[in-house]
């Protein structure tokens, strides 16, 4: 599985951003796919993740509430969409692809996706 992450970009404190990640092949739908960040200076953290078939997401505390993960097998894309910004939340947004699940753990994941950048200004 290929994965493309795009929809970063700027924007103000208070604002919204919808992330995509589209994925190559015919098996999106056999995997569970997570959203991770990564400020600078920092680890890599879980945002958010997504059940196979969409019915089942799990959230950091710190994006619960104002995150939304969703997926459209169809069209073989992921997609998180982001309310009410702040300012920590910007970092480079990675998006990954697990067999066995949608955790928190990025050693459970199998595929990444290169990272979007988001920025919200205060």
């Amino acid at each position: 599985v290929q994965l493309q992450a795009s929809g970063g970009g700027w924007v103000q404190a208070g604002g919204s951003l919808r992330l995509s990640c589209a994925a190559s092949g015919r098996t999106f739908g056999r995997y569970g796919m997570g959203w991770f960040r990564q400020a600078p200076g920092k680890e890599r953290e879980f945002v958010a993740g997504i059940s196979w078939g969409g019915r089942m997401t799990y959230y950091s505390d710190s994006v619960k509430g104002r995150f939304t993960i969703s997926r459209d097998n169809a069209k073989n894309t992921m997609y998180l969409q982001m309310n009410n910004l702040k300012p920590e939340d910007t970092a480079a947004y990675y998006c990954a692809a697990d067999k066995t699940g949608w955790g928190e753990a990025k050693s459970t994941y199998d595929y990444w996706g290169q990272g979007t950048l988001v920025t919200v200004s205060s």
